[in-house]
């Protein structure tokens, strides 16, 4: 081998690990379609899959964003996958230890029902929940309630990490903690299961930003 070419070499073999070890990225969100999103950083521009549901969560193009990364490696791919909360993540990387479910199905699920939904229907057994996500039959329904059930946490403790967690950043601010439960519980109601989402409407109330009516 040339020394130009253990070069070249070298070159992708670090680039290789460098994007391996991504576990987050946060920058401008330059391209935004269904299927993908493009996230721009030092110069940049990152491939992103993302679930419908994390899509429709995000800001206009031209704005910053904040993604937990999951880097799927395979001997001729490297595919980025990003969450807007490390609880998505998990959930992912979750399904993709079940046997027949890769990536695309684990993305397809997410994009096809809310996680708190999903582990709902996990813990109570709804399979006909499940398969209103498409290309979701029922064997695979049923695959997904056995080797889920005892690893998945169910949507009330998820829920309770996510308010308590959130009630805890408050506290560290400076607020009381009765003044901060009350402006969270109004701010968890409108659906933010993102904690730094729920933390930014959370301080809308506590600093009188956001009228009652919104």
């Amino acid at each position: 081998m040339s020394v130009s070419a253990l070069v070249v070499h070298l070159s992708l073999f670090t680039c290789h690990w460098l994007l391996v070890m991504i576990g987050s990225l946060r920058g401008k969100l330059v391209y935004k379609k269904p299927d993908h999103i493009i996230v721009e950083t030092c110069g940049v521009g990152y491939h992103i899959h993302v679930p419908l549901n994390v899509l429709s969560t995000l800001p206009e193009e031209g704005n910053d964003v904040f993604l937990h990364i999951y880097t799927h490696v395979r001997e001729d791919t490297l595919q980025l996958y990003g969450f807007t909360s490390e609880d998505e993540k998990k959930i992912f990387l979750t399904l993709l230890g079940i046997t027949g479910i890769g990536p695309k199905m684990a993305l397809n699920i997410l994009s096809g029902i809310s996680h708190n939904d999903l582990l709902h229907a996990i813990e109570t057994e709804d399979v006909v929940m499940l398969c209103r996500v498409p290309g979701l039959g029922k064997k695979t329904a049923h695959r997904l309630i056995l080797e889920l059930k005892e690893k998945l946490p169910s949507a009330r403790e998820t829920k309770d990490r996510l308010f308590e967690d959130t009630l805890s950043a408050l506290v560290n601010l400076g607020y009381k903690k009765s003044v901060a439960q009350e402006s969270l519980g109004k701010a968890y109601k409108k659906g933010y299961k993102d904690i730094e989402k729920l933390l930014k409407e959370s301080l809308k109330y506590l600093t009188g930003d956001v009228s009652e009516k919104d």
